[in-house]
């Protein structure tokens, strides 16, 4: 068996706010291998970008981590000093945010901040320093890379800043990388790009990826596995064609009922009834109940993980199984 690049358990990780505690992450656990690529889906507030901040030691005051482990390798980031975490950042552990700006320092041109990402970790010339980021920055499908280098981020489109955001993840080739989203401003033919050199990555070099997304034909195109959060749990996980072939949990199935391309020409959109519960508000017991046309009484008592077949787990008490599924 190949050791897992990350492995999270029973992860918590709360928000202790004024009007109460907002539970974002709650009970969450999966693992990626080498060279896996881990699609995490959910809606907007679902928990899964604080996922990612988790792992990453990123999780802002008022929220912190309250239960559960994360393993990197054999070492749990959980109990981690803040020193050992930065060394893990950018190296062995990167993140690519929605937001580029959250990578990019506005007052320093694209090739000193590529540059200082490379010699932070490894002792090098700056020659070669500038070489790889001029690799990096052609990887990503910037044109004329030798003379962005020399840019200021405000000299750049939006769609730009984005690439050179995740050419400076790719920049160390890290053993795992965290992608919050990071192709959703670009267009459609550079989103295709990068996914392929992501997947390429992670192939050639074994490098674990987790990509965060809303978008279900992303991880369709792209993922080995995939995990189906809502309201700060993961409901729906296994290989990406048993899930999308055959989802478990009624949320999943909503998810791709309201996919155009599944649904007959002609035919009405489905949709989920309802909206997604407050994370201060939830619903007794399933956080999926008001909205589930397979809820019963038995759901006003909060599910555990099952495997109902194997490779696959849902928290769910009714899983599309068949009739014996309906209580």
């Amino acid at each position: 068996m190949t050791q897992a690049t990350l492995t999270v358990k029973g992860l918590k990780t709360h928000f202790f706010t004024k009007a109460g505690i907002i539970k974002a992450v709650d009970d969450v656990s999966f693992s990626v291998e080498p060279g896996q690529v881990l699609g995490l889906v959910g809606e907007s507030g679902s928990g899964k970008s604080i996922t990612g901040y988790s792992v990453i030691g990123l999780v802002d005051q008022p929220g912190r981590i309250v239960e559960g482990s994360i393993w990197y390798r054999n070492e749990d980031l959980v109990s981690a000093s803040e020193e050992r975490l930065r060394q893990l950042r950018g190296s062995k552990i990167a993140m690519i945010f929605q937001d580029p700006m959250m990578t990019l320092n506005p007052v320093l041109r694209i090739d000193t901040q590529m540059i200082e990402a490379v010699l932070a970790h490894e002792r090098i010339s700056r020659r070669e320093a500038r070489s790889r980021a001029l690799d990096a920055l052609a990887m990503v499908g910037i044109p004329a890379p030798a003379q962005r280098l020399r840019n200021y981020p405000h000299q750049l489109s939006g769609g730009m800043r984005q690439r050179v955001a995740i050419a400076i993840a790719f920049l160390n080739k890290p053993d795992l990388i965290i992608a919050d989203e990071p192709t959703t401003a670009l267009d459609v033919t550079i989103q295709a790009q990068i996914l392929h050199e992501a997947q390429k990555l992670c192939s050639r070099t074994g490098t674990a990826m987790i990509w965060i997304t809303h978008d279900l034909a992303v991880v369709a195109g792209l993922a080995d596995r995939i995990a189906v959060m809502y309201a700060g749990r993961i409901v729906d996980q296994g290989a990406l064609d048993d899930v999308l072939d055959r989802p478990l949990h009624p949320y999943t199935v909503g998810l791709l009922g309201s996919v155009p391309s599944s649904n007959k020409r002609g035919q009405r959109l489905r949709q989920i009834p309802g909206m997604t519960p407050s994370m201060l508000n939830l619903p007794e017991g399933c956080p999926f109940r008001t909205r589930c046309p397979r809820a019963s009484a038995r759901c006003l008592e909060a599910p555990e993980i099952s495997q109902p077949l194997p490779g696959r787990e849902v928290r769910c008490y009714h899983p599309h199984l068949g009739e014996e599924a309906v209580a």
